[in-house]
């Protein structure tokens, strides 16, 4: 593992208030989903590892590998265990970011759909491929949404840990993607698989917040915060509001850590966030108590209630002091702030089917409600429906019952499909992502070997030419990126690379 770079207890507020000046309390937001692959109705067996590869088959005649970037400067490649993943290209917003995920939705669509044609040839005319985007499977394994957040290096690993983790384990109020449990409904797909709260293993345990140093940026300046905590949501409403709280609730946490102030935050500290985690999961109301990391001498407790308002509450005031600076990256911060309220005074006052139009948990145990009521006298058929719904709702492909709730308002949503089907092609134009997908785009056309990462551009030749791109903030072409994208327009040399 790369070792960790320490954090600087002195003061920053000087380069703070230069980065705000330049950018605004700017922050690059990603989106990392990993999929599940299943399949039905198919006459001969198959293995789930079978139909990813065959998913991926285009990506290999095209890049010649199972890892590739796209034209919209996203990553798209197979993970450990057969899973399909993609990583979005470097967004300045939350509504980038959002675009960008549903992107994947339909790039990952298209795959699955074209695996589908070939594999009706030969297993079936009704084999039906399942993708979908949750984050376990009928067999208990679990899968990850990892967010990404780039985060001004002097915030210290252990103030996240102890301001942010919980905020990240009580915002399932109405980030949660909700599941049909072993010990009944619970809000939240992953919080029975998380053990650490912050740590750099991936393998022997979970953590909630990935330590890995890898910034993908200037490592004096940023870190990139690996958030792995939160579940894959359909609602469009859901992935923003997730990834726009959590970007307030970062600049509460810089902002304070620049002007060496005590945080609000820091007496929410969590004494067990592994098991705060797994009892706000268990509990719709949002009341359960949750001890804090105070209690071995005074035995506080709070609720996830009562701690997301704390959060809510300087997100507030937050707003109102940077309201000016905030327009370039939230300019519906309001709308943002409104929702966050009116979600926990909705769950505060038992009314959370009023959520049911954006929050997925509610949307999905309202219908597992009604499934019950209609099926009163056949317990263990409406048992075996609602299950069954639980993991169709994230059916990309072939499942109705997402864009059903869609269709008649039932679900609310932010952006029309032409949006959508614009970023499955074109990238941010106002981060490093538009050189890279115009490089990736110029590559294709080009008989060169190429290679890129989040970082770099290189293409094959006697000598390699490559460009380095540090900055996920700028769109400037360097004079190297400029002699690489030139290259491609003369006639290919000989290469052995």
């Amino acid at each position: 593992m790369p070792q960790l770079r320490g954090s600087r207890h002195v003061s920053r507020a000087d380069e703070f208030v230069e980065d705000i000046h330049d950018k605004g309390f700017s922050r690059i937001f990603g989106i990392e989903t990993e999929y599940g692959v299943s399949v039905t109705e198919n006459e001969k067996p198959v293995e789930a590892s079978q139909v990813a590869m065959m998913m991926f088959q285009p990506v290999v005649t095209r890049s010649r590998s199972t890892n590739t970037y796209l034209s919209n400067g996203a990553r798209l490649y197979l993970d450990v265990g057969s899973h399909p993943e993609y990583a979005t290209a470097e967004a300045r917003t939350p509504m980038q970011a959002l675009s960008q995920d549903l992107a994947g939705e339909r790039i990952m669509g298209r795959l699955a759909l074209d695996a589908q044609q070939q594999l009706r040839q030969q297993y079936g005319n009704n084999t039906t491929i399942h993708v979908f985007k949750n984050n376990t499977d009928s067999s208990g394994n679990s899968f990850g949404c990892h967010e990404n957040y780039l985060l001004r290096r002097f915030v210290s690993l252990r103030t996240i840990e102890r301001e942010l983790i919980p905020f990240l384990v009580t915002r399932q109020l109405f980030t949660g993607a909700g599941l049909l449990g072993p010990e009944g409904f619970e809000l939240s797909q992953r919080a029975r698989f998380l053990d650490d709260a912050v740590s750099s293993a991936t393998t022997r345990s979970r953590p909630m917040v990935n330590t890995r140093d890898e910034p993908h940026a200037d490592p004096d300046h940023y870190r990139r915060l690996h958030v792995i905590v939160g579940d894959s949501n359909r609602s469009q409403i859901a992935t923003w509001m997730k990834l726009a709280t959590t970007h307030l609730v970062l600049s509460v946490i810089e902002e304070a850590v620049s002007n060496e102030t005590n945080s609000v935050f820091e007496p929410y500290a969590l004494l067990d966030p592994g098991t705060a985690i797994s009892t706000v999961s268990k509990d719709i109301t949002g009341k359960s108590s949750i001890q804090l990391a105070d209690s071995v001498s005074g035995g506080s407790t709070s609720c996830a209630l009562d701690i997301q308002r704390v959060y809510l509450q300087a997100a507030q005031s937050f707003v109102s002091r940077h309201a000016a600076t905030m327009n370039s990256i939230l300019p519906d911060a309001a709308q943002v702030l409104e929702l966050w309220e009116n979600a926990l005074d909705t769950i505060d006052s038992h009314r959370w089917r009023d959520l049911s139009s954006w929050v997925d948990w509610a949307a999905k145990l309202s219908l597992f409600e009604r499934i019950r009521a209609r099926y009163s006298s056949k317990q263990e058929y409406a048992q075996a429906r609602a299950q069954q719904i639980d993991f169709e709702y994230h059916d990309i492909i072939n499942g109705v019952t997402y864009p059903a709730l869609l269709h008649h308002g039932a679900m609310r949503s932010l952006l029309s499909e032409e949006s959508i089907r614009k970023s499955v092609n074109t990238p941010p134009d106002d981060t490093r992502a538009a050189l890279r997908g115009a490089f990736v785009e110029k590559a294709l056309r080009s008989d060169f070997l190429w290679a890129c990462d989040w970082t770099h551009i290189s293409l094959a030749s006697s000598n390699r030419i490559e460009a380095e791109m540090l900055d996920p903030f700028s769109a400037t072409a360097s004079e190297d990126y400029r002699a690489v994208m030139a290259a491609m327009d003369e006639p290919k040399p000989h290469s052995n690379w």
